[in-house]
């Protein structure tokens, strides 16, 4: 099945993007000890390596704010996802506990330094594509209030947008009864890194989630 697509609208903008998608059957619960000890250790690193001063200069982050100005969005009102996560660690603020898929998720993306979102399969009416919020869309981001996401690249099925490189929308929201989930990393750079990136999800998900019926594919 073909899950997901990206619009020639959005692709004609922003040429170098691209998505890495994984689909499983997975268990959710809430954090264990071993995954958040990769967390913590994944929070170390970024601590010594980056700063808030240098952070923007990230050859990933630097590509996903390109991307936002060419769409005319300030990438300094709407971060991306990565770039949120990581300010956070910088400022002493550590990562919320949420449940393990969304705490792989959080680790995807500070380790890719590219925004990284999980969906529930189910929530969703496929075929969904990846494109450009319209004018006056807009939807209540996870623990946010409501986002304009007109003008940002944004995942849409048939029913509307549900999500985006800056916040998540609640419909299709990692909840401990979603069975089967859908995690794309969103890279504005290429495919480059994007194989191995999805082999480690696939080894963070049946580990620490029992994925099984595991697919990955890069969508360009």
């Amino acid at each position: 099945m073909n899950y997901l697509s990206i619009a020639d609208g959005l692709k004609n903008i922003c040429k170098n993007l691209s998505l890495g998608v994984i689909t499983s059957e997975v268990i959710v619960q809430k954090h264990t000890e071993e995954l958040w000890r990769l967390i913590n250790e994944e929070i170390e690193n970024v601590q010594q390596t980056l700063s808030l001063d240098t952070l923007s200069e990230s050859f990933e982050i630097q590509h996903l704010r390109q991307a936002y100005k060419s769409l005319g969005k300030s990438p300094s009102r709407y971060r991306g996802s990565a770039e949120a996560l990581i300010r956070r660690i910088l400022q002493g603020k550590g990562l919320y506990k949420v449940n393990n898929i969304v705490d792989i998720n959080n680790y995807l993306s500070i380790w890719t330094q590219k925004s990284v979102g999980s969906y529930d399969i189910d929530k969703i009416t496929f075929p969904a594509e990846f494109r450009i919020g319209n004018n006056g869309e807009c939807y209540k981001g996870i623990g946010k209030e409501i986002i304009n996401i007109s003008e940002l690249p944004v995942f849409s099925d048939t029913t509307g947008p549900y999500g985006s490189p800056t916040s998540d929308s609640e419909r299709a929201m990692i909840r401990l009864s979603t069975k089967n989930i859908m995690t794309v990393i969103i890279s504005f750079s290429g495919t480059n890194n994007l194989d191995n990136e999805l082999q480690k999800a696939a080894e963070l998900l049946s580990v620490h989630a029992n994925a099984s019926n595991i697919t990955t594919s890069i969508v360009v």
